[in-house]
């Protein structure tokens, strides 16, 4: 967007170098994110540590580049808009069903989920057998030099495997008996270099020494090193008979596991007989949309592409048997039984209405039973159809929410969505404890590879997974938004667009109203639902201030030259000019649609203040709200002269920067009382 400059932003937003300013932010949102700082009482991140610290430049810049609006602020603010071109649809109850694994019942989903954390899979630990003194001795220097080793990597690795075959069992039988035979196939490979090795003696030694980097296929000079990708290791470098004692006992667990798993065809697969009951049950009993038409529309998502082409195999015969065309996307392959191959072909005739399909395409060619991997959870307009089934639960709740954002879309024709969830097993405490243990080891594997400290900071990925289950576990229960299903902040959280989209409207339903109005007019309220603490909120404008800002001179305030301060009663700051949004979202919950005054608070307010005769109390209160912007513009200077060197900045002049009261003008002001 700025083509590579620094500086793109300097004349529209006084933004002097976008990079600098970034990489500042990055380390606040690092430093709020793992320090004790950024923790609240729940051991969760408190979002509004973080806004504070970010700083007004950086807001400023989201606020210039951005839009964000969530589904509560269009339902708010965009209401005209809604009844011509249609709502969202109401939310029903998810369903959850817990299909067997096998129905003969001789394999459980829990049984083979815990063979599946004993494998040893020493075919991606090579590092462990290392015999060679020289590569020893290596490996024991990173560990003393980065606390983490490449058998450190290769321990966490073996743990992210593992994770990959529990969530393949999760989404079907055939496609963990796939991955079974796949890493077998890996096993035997490594098994056969290592005899040809063996057999090669001396000469095949010294030749491949000088011959790591030539391509496998290569017989005459094959390549016998492993670890390709980082230093590869030479297999005389490797304790041999250690190494192939472990790879023969890790074949011969995984193939018994696999002839277990490889014997539940179609017709013992739960989870498909499950879904071909259901699917005709929804081609039978269609739901029906807001005019009373039927919709038989069926949109599944699954993790893995084995699996879609599994449905797809296994269904289109049912399909074909009740009527209706079925379709498999994913990132490389699609399949469909009308209408052509092709992704956005597909995608156009499972939902016609909502991607504009052209009036001469014939309907011959819809869709109504479409199987996706999540290469289409995000950006896709399916609103044609009103179900969701998730035929494996992805381990980021926020993909879950993604998915049924597909059809959860302002403007559908259905009164309401729903979502079904497929469960591996009902025992959730059992579940989501497999679940947190194995990803545990992902989440310590991320740290490690993104050069983190502490990569064995075990308790706070700990959290982070807890966290991620309280979300799962809810997702049985409801629906949630994106913005409640995560405590990171997302980008409404970071603009003003919300408000300043509700500015909009009311300016121009009420221009000739606010113009009226004198400067000073204020208001009396009660703290609101959330009982925001008696005080006052008062906005201002600084006098001298230039009409245009200095370029690279850094701000306090997100909408200089205005300023926000929400003081208490008592005294005490509770939030600085720095926290616009935070004071704009308490105006809003105190004062939002109130339009008759509160007479218990206007009477009392007049008794203390004499009918306005004794406004003592809130010149002290103002007082002290403008020495807090003037110490928040100190505290920027300061600021500025440390970094200066790095980010370029240029100090405000200083008739610009405010001395006392008389470089304010008091826009309006909320009064905030306690009700008695």
């Amino acid at each position: 967007m700025t083509e590579g400059r620094d500086d793109a932003f300097e004349r529209s937003l006084g933004v002097s170098n976008i990079r600098s300013l970034m990489r500042a932010a990055q380390k606040q949102f690092k430093d709020w994110e793992t320090g004790p700082a950024g923790k609240g009482r729940n051991g969760r991140r408190d979002k509004s540590q973080l806004l504070e610290s970010l700083g007004a430049e950086f807001l400023k810049l989201l606020d210039g580049v951005s839009i964000s609006r969530s589904r509560r602020q269009i339902e708010q603010v965009y209401h005209q808009e809604m009844e011509r071109i249609g709502r969202f649809p109401e939310h029903e109850t998810p369903r959850n069903e817990y299909p067997p694994t096998d129905l003969q019942g001789e394999l459980s989903y829990r049984e083979l989920a815990e063979r599946i954390e004993q494998f040893g899979l020493a075919v991606y630990q090579p590092t462990r057998y290392v015999v060679d003194a020289a590569r020893r001795a290596a490996l024991e220097k990173e560990r003393a030099v980065a606390n983490f080793s490449q058998e450190d990597r290769e321990r966490f690795l073996v743990g992210m495997m593992r994770t990959n075959f529990l969530k393949r069992l999760e989404s079907s039988a055939y496609a963990l008996n796939l991955t079974l035979e796949r890493t077998i196939g890996k096993i035997t490979d490594l098994l056969d270099k290592i005899d040809r090795y063996e057999r090669g003696g001396a000469r095949s030694e010294v030749a491949l020494a000088a011959a790591e980097n030539l391509p496998d296929e290569d017989e005459e000079d094959e390549d016998f090193s492993v670890n390709r990708g980082r230093t590869p290791y030479h297999l005389r470098e490797l304790d041999l008979a250690r190494w192939r004692a472990d790879l023969e006992q890790d074949r011969a667990t995984l193939t018994a596991v696999r002839e277990k798993v490889q014997v539940i065809a179609p017709e013992r697969d739960g989870k498909l007989q499950k879904i071909r009951q259901m699917l005709r049950e929804r081609v039978e009993q269609p739901t029906t949309d807001r005019e009373g038409a039927p919709n038989r529309k069926l949109l599944v998502f699954t993790t893995f592409k084995d699996t879609a082409n599994y449905l797809y195999e296994n269904l289109t015969g049912l399909a074909r048997e009740l009527n209706i065309n079925a379709a498999m996307v994913s990132g490389d392959e699609c399949h469909s039984m009308a209408g052509g191959n092709a992704f956005n072909d597909i995608l156009t005739n499972f939902a016609p209405a909502a991607r504009n399909r052209p009036k001469a395409k014939t309907p011959a060619a819809d869709i109504d039973l479409l199987i996706a991997t999540d290469c289409i959870s995000e950006g896709q307009n399916l609103q044609d159809c009103d179900t969701v089934l998730n035929y494996d639960i992805h381990w980021n709740p926020v993909r879950l929410i993604q998915r049924f954002g597909r059809i959860d879309r302002i403007g559908s024709r259905s009164q309401s969505v729903r979502m079904l969830n497929y469960w591996p097993t009902e025992d959730m405490d059992a579940y989501l404890k497999l679940e947190s243990r194995v990803l545990a080891r992902m989440a310590l594997a991320d740290l490690a590879a993104s050069g983190a400290d502490d990569p064995f900071s075990e308790g706070d990925a700990q959290l982070e997974l807890t966290f991620r289950n309280e979300q799962l576990l809810r997702l049985k229960q409801e629906i949630l938004a994106m913005e409640d299903l995560d405590d990171a902040p997302n980008m409404s959280d970071l603009t003003l667009n919300h408000f300043l989209a509700q500015l909009l409207r009311y300016l121009q339903e009420n221009r000739d109203k606010l113009e009226a109005m004198p400067p000073g007019v204020y208001a009396v309220v009660d703290g609101g639902p959330g009982r925001a603490p008696p005080g006052a909120i008062f906005f201002l404008r600084q006098r001298n201030a230039a009409d245009r800002q200095e370029a690279g001179q850094q701000v306090v305030s997100p909408v200089h030259p205005w300023y926000f301060v929400y003081i208490q009663d008592n005294g005490q700051i509770r939030y600085g000019c720095g926290n616009a949004k935070q004071i704009l979202e308490v105006f809003e919950a105190t004062a939002d649609g109130r339009t008759d005054p509160i007479l218990e608070l206007c009477d009392r307010f007049d008794r203390e203040t004499r009918q306005g005769q004794d406004m003592g109390k809130y010149d002290k209160l103002l007082t002290d709200a403008i020495a807090q912007i003037s110490q928040a513009h100190a505290s920027t200077q300061a600021s500025q002269l440390r970094a200066g060197g790095d980010r370029g900045f240029v100090l405000p002049l200083a008739t610009e920067t405010p001395s006392g009261a008389e470089d304010f003008e008091l826009v309006t002001w909320l009064v905030i009382m306690a009700r008695e």
